[in-house]
């Protein structure tokens, strides 16, 4: 049987960091400069900030570009003529959170329909662990994990497990995991826990819509946190 499925598709990051990478082999982004703000390159690219500063973290992944916090981004080097594309650095963070808030958003639902004392208790047990590895300047990072994971599981639906834990674990891709090791601090690690709060009240309460809402809205603002911190890097 012949396959319909097409061939994947470039993401944007990589057709936006395809055309930055064109400006720098033609001489307009010569090595050492600084790159335009974020603000002019959008309006000369036509593409949204989320997406240009996705494409920015993909050039220096590859060594194209350095974002130097409060300065600016700088050409690094000078890639070949004709030399390759931009490379799959993972999904778009942009775009896995949108889903995550989608699925999970929806999944919630279910998990405060079936919950039980033990999943809270343990939903509970979660949030502590997170907030000692905090106190112990450690990333918090497998017990946030775990309590994704157990509210996947609450909803008794093994395909979403599967589906909620991969996008969980798509952070550990080579543009997520630059946008976390940036972005990540104690601050920000704090406000997670407070958002973990929120859902956990909600599913003790049995409060479908509270849940949903602290769901994607703890979903929202985790996607705000890793972008918007490289705006602050810029300077723009």
């Amino acid at each position: 049987m012949v396959s319909t499925f097409a061939p994947s598709e470039r993401k944007l990051y990589q057709k936006i960091a395809d055309r930055l990478r064109d400006y720098i082999v033609q001489g307009d982004f010569k090595v050492g400069s600084r790159l335009p703000p974020e603000r002019d390159l959008t309006q000369l690219l036509g593409v949204s900030r989320p997406s240009l500063r996705e494409a920015l973290i993909a050039l220096e992944i590859e060594g194209s570009i350095e974002i130097r916090m409060g300065s600016g981004v700088y050409v690094a080097a000078r890639p070949s003529e004709g030399g390759a594309r931009t490379g799959t650095h993972g999904e778009s963070p942009t775009e896995l959170m949108q889903a995550r808030a989608l699925i999970e958003g929806e999944a919630v639902v279910l998990a405060c329909m079936h919950g039980k004392k033990s999943d809270y208790r343990y939903l509970k047990e979660c949030i502590d662990a997170m907030r000692a590895s905090i106190e112990a300047n450690r990333p918090p990072l497998e017990d946030d994990r775990k309590f994704h994971h157990r509210l996947a599981k609450m909803t008794g639906n093994g395909a979403l497990v599967r589906i909620i834990t991969a996008l969980f674990d798509e952070r550990h891709s080579p543009i997520s995991a630059q946008l976390s090791e940036r972005s990540e601090n104690h601050g920000t690690w704090d406000a997670a826990v407070v958002e973990h709060e929120a859902i956990l009240q909600a599913l003790e309460c049995k409060d479908v819509i509270a849940a949903q809402t602290a769901m994607r809205q703890h979903l929202l603002c985790s996607q705000a946190r890793w972008l918007g911190t490289l705006e602050a890097r810029t300077g723009d």
